[in-house]
């Protein structure tokens, strides 16, 4: 009875390896699902997760590191946008050249039909499209009113405002160094800015214009753009400037 028992002792201590042996087939098969399932995975996918997870473990690259990369890739994408926009700006600005340019050949066509070419010139500045009239065109000396023969020309030169998209317009008036002597205006000053506003009212008589986008200055004896030493240069500074702006409501669009 005792060796009995024994055997079947030994017999059951014996079985006992099958239960470690299938714990560890299980585990094997499993790698091998794991595996597979890996190598069916995108090659670039992989090989990047790869090197995330290498550099992280390795103390390359930690939390606080990626932290810095996500606000250094938002940084370049604001900068990407804030690029894009200066890129689009310019290209405006490039448009509103290009129209700028279509208004200065009309005006000159006028200017060469009329034969004026010695008292009107037209100019592109960084302010805008500049035409600069003589005063001897539209003025008796020392005096702001235009003169009854030249309201005609004035007009024209308003027919010639009329642009689409209207823009704004800065008139002004100049004169040369000599002191007004008069009992009509006190100053240069004073004769400039009557002469800029005078001919702004011929101009605005014009319904087709909107006097909202309009305005008038005076600069007297101060913006000279030849020397007062020769009567030539006087001539020169004697003058009306129409300023015609850049579109900025398109431009910034």
């Amino acid at each position: 009875m005792r060796r009995r028992k024994k055997e079947k002792h030994e017999e059951e201590l014996n079985e006992s390896w099958l239960l470690p042996y299938s714990d560890l087939m299980t585990l094997l098969l499993a790698l091998f699902i794991v595996l597979f399932s890996i190598s069916s995975v995108d090659a670039e996918k992989f090989q990047a997760l790869s090197k995330v997870f290498n550099e992280i473990f390795t103390g390359g690259t930690g939390v606080m590191d990626y932290d810095s990369l996500e606000q250094k890739n938002e940084k370049q994408l604001s900068d990407n946008s804030k690029n894009k926009k200066e890129e689009k700006g310019a290209e405006k600005q490039h448009q509103e050249e290009k129209k700028l340019e279509n208004i200065q050949e009309k005006i000159n066509h006028f200017i060469t039909a009329k034969g004026l070419g010695n008292d009107l010139q037209t100019s592109l500045t960084s302010e805008g499209l500049l035409v600069t009239i003589k005063d001897s065109v539209l003025f008796d000396s020392g005096d702001a009113t235009v003169r009854k023969k030249d309201v005609s020309l004035a007009k024209e030169i308003s027919e010639l405002l009329v642009i689409d998209p209207p823009h704004s317009v800065i008139i002004s008036g100049h004169t040369d160094n000599v002191p007004i002597q008069n009992s009509h205006y006190s100053s240069n000053w004073e004769l400039s800015v009557m002469r800029a506003v005078n001919f702004m009212k011929i101009i605005l008589e014009n319904d087709k214009l909107d006097p909202r986008l309009f305005s008038a200055k005076g600069f007297g004896e101060f913006q000279p753009i030849a020397s007062n030493n020769s009567n030539a240069g006087k001539a020169k500074n004697r003058r009306v400037e129409v300023l015609i702006l850049p579109n900025s409501d398109e431009a910034s669009e």
